[in-house]
């Protein structure tokens, strides 16, 4: 229900990725390839925030948000306090090794932990769940795709002054609210990877301050952004 960067690209949500050109090969469509290129340019520039922060699909945030998104996680801000964090170990020596090699492709991180691919990528989608680790810029490659390098949020996205978590969480659900249009409890718990039971409290609370509307439609409870 949110919007997607390939729906702002093509204007639509029918995905049409790919054209056969005359000798039979397949090529991607004008709006797939800006979009397959957007997606590792705007971290790259700094224009947006990218990787599987709520969930195992790849998220787009605006900056502006990391305050808010860094407030939930309990840490202090600094690219150094995932140490404070409950990882796995892992997950601490990925997140170590970024500290001190910078930003890192998976074939690099998988020679500096000495890991195998599967055990790499599963704990660098967990530490970006964590919000540990972002994205941070395409690196090409001899053959094939280019690899993504991942940083730590707290050095490519320094978050500066944190919220209240209540605020935070009050923000977050504005920036939803006012993309979105309107949603339920379940739908703000699978744009953030909430419980429902947090959703609809956050809601309930914006709807309290007068912030947020709630209707009923055929039971279940929709919340949207006050005109006020």
């Amino acid at each position: 229900m949110l919007p997607s960067l390939w729906e702002a690209v093509a204007g639509t949500r029918e995905v049409e990725w790919g054209v056969r050109r005359a000798d039979g090969k397949l090529e991607f469509t004008p709006e797939m390839a800006r979009c397959w290129a957007w997606k590792d340019e705007l971290p790259a520039r700094r224009l947006a925030v990218v990787g599987k922060h709520f969930g195992r699909w790849a998220a787009i945030a605006a900056p502006r948000v990391v305050p808010a998104l860094y407030s939930l996680t309990g840490r202090a801000g600094r690219p150094d306090d995932f140490r404070a964090a409950e990882l796995a170990a892992l997950q601490s020596d990925i997140a170590e090794a970024v500290l001190e090699a910078g930003p890192s492709t998976p074939a690099e991180l998988r020679a500096l932990v000495s890991a195998e691919k599967k055990h790499v990528d599963a704990a660098v989608v967990a530490l970006q769940r964590a919000f540990v680790l972002t994205n941070a810029h395409l690196v090409q490659q001899k053959a094939g795709w280019g690899a993504i390098a991942v940083e730590l949020v707290a050095r490519h996205w320094p978050p500066g002054a944190l919220p209240a978590a209540d605020e935070a969480e009050r923000t977050l659900a504005r920036c939803i609210l006012a993309s979105s249009g309107e949603v339920s409890a379940a739908d703000l718990g699978g744009a953030l990877g909430w419980r429902v039971k947090r959703s609809r409290a956050v809601l309930d609370e914006l709807a309290g301050r007068g912030e947020a509307r709630a209707r009923l439609d055929n039971g279940v409870t929709l919340y949207s952004l006050s005109d006020s």
